[in-house]
């Protein structure tokens, strides 16, 4: 397939590029492209880890920026050197959010105002992605959200990702900027924070610890692995249309409690492992996505889901220094445990 915006030999700015989802794209486009020269822009905050980019410290085509995306002139003086924005930075845990929304409304929306408003001097720049989230559309109890259907976030950190999503789309009608917004369902893989879903409760099984799974573990969401996300960004990147959003499924519709299940199988832990605690505020019961859009181009995801969550796991147990610092070193995470956890025994 012909790659409409070439990619290999451009310089990319990759906000939030030492998190998760950034973290495994900039991996995956330097193993993909020999001429790419990205440029990671990242405050480093809690969930900002450089170890997720020890292995490409040295390459000459990646430069780190330690910056936050609220700083204007940052923005700009980097935005002069890039043929191409793709914009992870975000803060992204719901349960951080409901403790305290501030930093996710400062960061998601006004983090986001920067960077689109700065771009508005940089006309050279070929495309913004926007990467947004499935959580903007709410819950469902059955069908499939599809990309016009309407915004009805429900928690303070898909209300400030829907924030950021329509200022996107704003900026694109009313300036012109090449805008380009995807909505991922829920990543999994390596490096992602030890306190989300799946990394928590691997790392808890490995160390034999309770999995506290909210109310009775019947939320579904679509899990996509991180490396499908990944392929789709940069599938957009050159063949996605600019103004359009796309929605970005892997067709995984499974119960927390069943990956909690599989999780503890995999891990040779007994399923008494996993503890039931009081739900969360505004729990959305259901995400679900109609991709048909990205399909039609020529995107499809290609990692199956119990292989893909095998493989992670496998990833977690290889990897134990690495959450190990983060579990056992980390004051912010352990101060986050405790604080949400520890008042839902």
């Amino acid at each position: 397939m012909t790659i409409e915006r070439q990619i290999d030999g451009k310089t990319l700015l990759i906000t939030g590029g030492a998190g998760f989802i950034g973290s495994n794209f900039i991996h995956y486009l330097l193993r993909k492209y020999p001429g790419v020269r990205l440029i990671n822009l990242d405050k480093l905050t809690y969930a900002g880890n450089l170890d997720n980019l020890k292995d490409v410290e040295g390459d000459a085509r990646y430069e780190f920026v330690r910056g936050d995306i609220r700083d204007r002139e940052v923005v700009r003086g980097l935005y002069e050197r890039v043929q191409g924005v793709v914009h992870f930075a975000a803060e992204t845990h719901v349960d951080r959010s409901i403790l305290d929304a501030g930093e996710f409304v400062l960061t998601d929306v006004y983090g986001s105002f920067v960077l689109l408003d700065s771009l508005k001097a940089a006309p050279q720049v070929e495309f913004f992605l926007h990467v947004s989230t499935d959580e903007v559309y709410g819950s469902r109890e059955d069908g499939f959200f599809k990309e016009d259907d309407p915004l009805h976030p429900s928690s303070p950190y898909s209300a400030s990702k829907a924030g950021a999503d329509r200022l996107a789309y704003a900026y694109h009608v009313t300036y012109g900027l090449p805008v380009i917004i995807l909505r991922p369902s829920n990543n999994f893989g390596p490096y992602q924070y030890p306190e989300k879903f799946i990394p928590l409760f691997a790392t808890h099984a490995i160390e034999g610890q309770p999995l506290p799974l909210y109310g009775k573990g019947t939320n579904v969401r679509d899990w996509l692995y991180v490396e499908d996300c990944c392929r789709a960004v940069e599938f957009l990147m050159g063949r996605g249309k600019i103004g359009e959003v796309y929605n970005i499924g892997a067709g995984n519709e499974v119960r927390n409690i069943d990956v909690a299940e599989k999780i503890c199988d995999l891990l040779d832990k007994p399923r008494g492992l996993i503890k039931f605690v009081p739900d969360r505020l505004g729990h959305d019961r259901r995400y679900a996505l109609d991709c048909t859009k990205v399909h039609a181009l020529g995107w499809k995801p290609e990692a199956k889901f119990d292989q893909a969550l095998a493989s992670t796991v496998r990833w977690y147990r290889a990897h134990e220094a690495w959450w190990r610092k983060i579990k056992d070193r980390s004051p912010d995470f352990q101060a986050f445990y405790n604080t949400y956890y520890g008042n839902k025994k």
